[in-house]
């Protein structure tokens, strides 16, 4: 019965792809860029008008001791963890990031569900942290 009810979990959960990358920079391009700009680095064109500053989101991983922090990533751009600069959820975005719920592992193995359009965006950050 667990067997039959992990393959009906696998089966509906997405699998990370190169359709994937793409899903997240492009959902980056799409929602994120205005305000990270489109190289992720900040100053987008709607940063001057904001009251926070917007961050290098290509250094998270060196802001971290030099990991980077994947589970604290996801809740801060699905909404669960309150960021001034986001609201709670974000607002900007209304549904992009709902109605596609997907499952994923973090590292310590507890099963986190979210969008597939964050863990894609999300794995999409992660792939471009600066290297020191």
């Amino acid at each position: 019965m667990r067997a039959l009810a992990l393959l009906i979990l696998l089966a509906a959960s997405p699998v990370m792809a190169a359709d994937d990358t793409a899903l997240g920079r492009d959902t980056f391009h799409g929602s994120c860029a205005s305000c990270h700009g489109a190289e992720a680095k900040g100053g987008g064109p709607m940063s001057e008008i904001l009251t926070v500053e917007v961050p290098d989101l290509t250094t998270i991983a060196a802001r971290n001791g030099g990991a980077f922090p994947w589970l604290k990533v996801i809740h801060i751009v699905d909404g669960r963890t309150g960021l001034r600069g986001h609201g709670d959820p974000m607002p900007v975005f209304g549904a992009v990031f709902t109605g596609d719920t997907s499952v994923a592992d973090a590292r310590d193995g507890t099963p986190v569900i979210t969008s597939a359009r964050v863990l894609a965006v999300v794995d999409y950050l992660a792939a471009i942290q600066a290297t020191p």
